[in-house]
């Protein structure tokens, strides 16, 4: 149960990180106007929220598994809000920085 709500803050975190970034993305650069921006920072700031519980307690560890979940998460919010098409080597990295997240998170100990 423990590594399912693990799994689950760091989709709900990329989401909230990657989808707040884009919204100031949106905001700034594509003139969107500041709503979007604001609506971006909030996200942002909520992503630091939802990492803090994450049921390992070492900041380091979460931080750098974290990060092959936003590369993944990237890639993925990419294809579905701008079409973007990954190719083969996208797809090699991402899956390389998943079996790194497992490593990191889950190997016993």
């Amino acid at each position: 149960m423990t590594v399912l709500k693990s799994i689950v803050l760091f989709v709900l975190a990329a989401l909230l990180e990657i989808g707040g970034a884009w919204l100031v993305w949106q905001g700034i650069r594509e003139h969107r106007g500041w709503l979007w921006a604001g609506a971006g920072v909030l996200a942002l700031g909520a992503y630091g929220f939802v990492a803090a519980f994450q049921p390992d307690a070492n900041f380091g560890r979460v931080l750098a598994a974290y990060g092959g979940i936003f590369i993944v998460g990237s890639l993925l919010w990419g294809m579905v809000a701008d079409g973007f098409r990954p190719d083969r080597w996208d797809a090699t990295g991402a899956t390389i920085c998943l079996v790194g997240v497992g490593l990191i998170m889950y190997a016993p100990r």
